[in-house]
């Protein structure tokens, strides 16, 4: 399994929002790390084709994603920021829900959903309305959807933010979890989640890749305390 970026920029008019980037992504948690502007959610809205590169190419195992499309979008799983969901809705009705927007089958989605709400442990509250749900348990909800179809590939955008440190720590090791058969892409601000669960860490600013790296490595080579002292020595200062 591997998703290879080859040369991508993309610019928006006179302004270069990405600019030459490559990478070869295999199974694993790879923690993006930028400030606002970096050119992360550029980044990700060219993975999922849902705007359109000036330059490069994205592979799928070897494969031009433009040309694999609807086949290659169903490998795609995304966990939004945003906790937008029907309030009335139970989490097992918002997730036979999404199920039914992802196409899949009344079985096979009735069976995939039934193991989500054991794996993000909420069966026992699968009956509940999300609008009494506690911001935790929402994220665990989204996670569960972003779940369905059985994706290769997982988006996670900011998924403990708002969350207390208990929660966050439940739901980094829900994410560590996913990657052993995953391509799991984690952006957040909170350096923290990164460093314990990232197998590698991407570090981008002005839409250029500067450094990347384990965690480990790059903490070694600034002879830093941990990935905040990374952060400020690449990132932290223009």
């Amino acid at each position: 399994m591997e998703l290879r970026i080859e040369n991508l920029t993309k610019k928006y008019g006179e302004k270069v929002a990405l600019q030459d980037f490559s990478y070869i992504f295999t199974p694993g948690i790879y923690g993006i790390l930028g400030a606002n502007g970096a050119g992360k959610s550029t980044l990700m809205n060219l993975i999922t084709d849902n705007v359109k590169r000036n330059e490069g190419r994205i592979l799928w195992d070897g494969q031009e994603i433009l040309k694999l499309g609807v086949s290659f979008r169903a490998q795609l799983g995304y966990m939004p920021q945003q906790q937008g969901m029907y309030s009335d809705f139970s989490a097992r009705a918002f997730l036979r829900y999404m199920a039914q927007v992802k196409g899949l089958k009344r079985k096979q989605a009735n069976t995939q959903i039934e193991e989500l709400l054991e794996l993000v442990n909420l069966k026992e509250d699968a009956h509940k309305k999300l609008g009494g749900f506690s911001g935790g348990m929402r994220q665990r909800v989204l996670l569960a959807q972003a779940l369905l179809g059985e994706p290769r590939i997982m988006i996670l955008d900011e998924p403990t933010a708002g969350l207390d440190p208990k929660e966050r720590l439940r739901l980094r090791n829900y994410i560590a979890d996913l990657a052993e058969d995953r391509i799991v892409f984690l952006t957040t601000h909170i350096v923290s989640d990164i460093e314990s669960i990232a197998t590698d860490v991407l570090l981008m600013k002005n839409g250029v890749l500067v450094k990347h790296g384990t965690p480990e490595e790059l903490i070694a080579e600034i002879q830093g305390k941990d990935l905040e002292d990374v952060y400020m020595a690449y990132l932290g200062v223009d």
